[in-house]
């Protein structure tokens, strides 16, 4: 039995973190936006929250809480801006994820505890210049060195590139084999001196609050402990990583949809044309109508997800639908909130210009949309059937 009713705690939980970052962090959003610089101390502002492990157990320093409440928490953080939900895209569902379902014991009090802790930032290193969805075309290699590999490559279009302290990355360890020869590896920035090299991308048409770059390597020299799976389970490792960074993007998209919402609502109550309310325009009010129904679907389908991913059940399907329907509509209901606010909408003087520049990235990333629909329809056609897990994310105990 599906049960969406939120728990005391849950609710809670939300409602501090609403809280917060109106107080703490939305002040500066514009600014930094308009300016392309990383909202001043984020991470360790959200740290301060307990947010940063929040799905993960709390043996390894995580707050042992659901995915329900994870969505909860991106849909807030997106409500404010898209880099803060990116931010923790890519530490928990992307890094943290990764490094929680096929870590050994050892590695996850090693490498997952300072993450879930919030005493470390994790960034993901899949996309490289010539390979986005076609992981199988990357570059990057690894050689064996007696206890370690030697990486060689480089990233692009990486989340908290220069900002990270702990980086889950794909290289090849065969690349005669294409996609099946590719491992993960966990890069330490503390320990990689310079045979790392990170670096950040500017003049990006959204997302501008946030940090986004890319990092090389040369001769860098990773520990085999570092080594997450076995070589050669680099490709499952990423698309299980990737389908829990959907869910994140997800519910972070129904955020930024109730963000469009609001916005639009307070405009079209306040501005006046013909002598009346712009909200009494039944052209406003479509648009209105199309973002209430996009945000009560968007919520539907991630806590759907939600759900089936606090049991441990395959949800592929399931979060890759939430992931593609919350993203377009996000993008559409931007792009009405523009519309509503007519002229003032094409100025920084209101949020909704932001909303829109953001909306487009999360079409891209975490699979494209085209990757997404395909996949419906392998679902639906019988062309695509889930096979056993190599390794499953454990289901949430409470």
């Amino acid at each position: 039995m599906v049960d969406f009713e939120l728990t005391a705690e849950q609710r809670a939980l939300a409602d501090t973190v609403r809280s917060f970052l109106a107080q703490q962090i939305a002040p500066d959003v514009q600014r930094c936006d308009s300016a392309g610089t990383p909202l001043p101390d984020a991470f360790a502002k959200l740290a301060t929250l307990g947010i940063a492990g929040l799905p993960f157990p709390e043996k390894y320093g995580g707050a042992g809480s659901d995915y329900v409440t994870l969505g909860l928490v991106c849909e807030e953080l997106e409500y404010c801006d898209t880099s803060l939900r990116t931010m923790m895209s890519v530490h928990i569902g992307l890094a943290g994820c990764g490094i929680y379902q096929w870590g050994s014991e050892e590695q996850k009090q090693r490498l997952l505890r300072p993450l879930a802790s919030g005493e470390k930032l994790g960034a993901f290193g899949l996309t490289e210049p010539d390979a986005g969805s076609d992981v199988g075309a990357m570059r990057s290699t690894a050689r064996r060195d007696g206890d370690s590999y030697v990486l060689n490559g480089s990233k692009i279009w990486i989340s908290c590139a220069t900002q990270a302290d702990t980086f889950l990355v794909f290289a090849k360890t065969a690349p005669e084999k294409e996609k099946h020869g590719i491992s993960a590896f966990v890069i330490e920035r503390a320990a990689a001196g310079d045979a790392l090299h990170t670096f950040s991308l500017h003049d990006k048409y959204g997302v501008r609050a946030g940090d986004t770059g890319g990092l090389s390597f040369n001769e860098l020299h990773v520990p085999a402990g570092n080594r997450l799976g076995d070589e050669g389970e680099g490709f499952y490792i990423a698309m299980t990583c990737l389908e829990n960074g959907r869910f994140t993007v997800a519910s972070g998209a129904t955020g930024l949809i109730r963000a469009s919402l609001d916005a639009s609502v307070k405009y079209a109550k306040e501005r006046h044309t013909f002598g009346v309310e712009i909200g009494k325009h039944e052209l406003v009010q479509e648009m209105i109508a199309d973002m209430v129904l996009s945000y009560d679907a968007a919520r539907l389908l991630y806590l759907r997800a939600a759900w089936l991913k606090n049991l441990g059940r395959r949800n592929t399907r399931e979060t890759a639908l939430a992931k593609w329907f919350a993203t377009d509509a996000a993008n559409r209901a931007a792009d009405n909130a523009m519309q509503i606010h007519g002229a003032y909408g094409f100025s920084d003087e209101y949020p909704v210009a932001r909303f829109l520049r953001n909306s487009r990235g999360s079409i891209i990333y975490e699979g494209t949309r085209e990757i997404q629909k395909i996949m419906q329809a392998e679902y639906a056609l019988g062309y695509r059937k889930d096979k056993p897990p190599r390794c499953e994310l454990p289901p949430y105990k409470g």
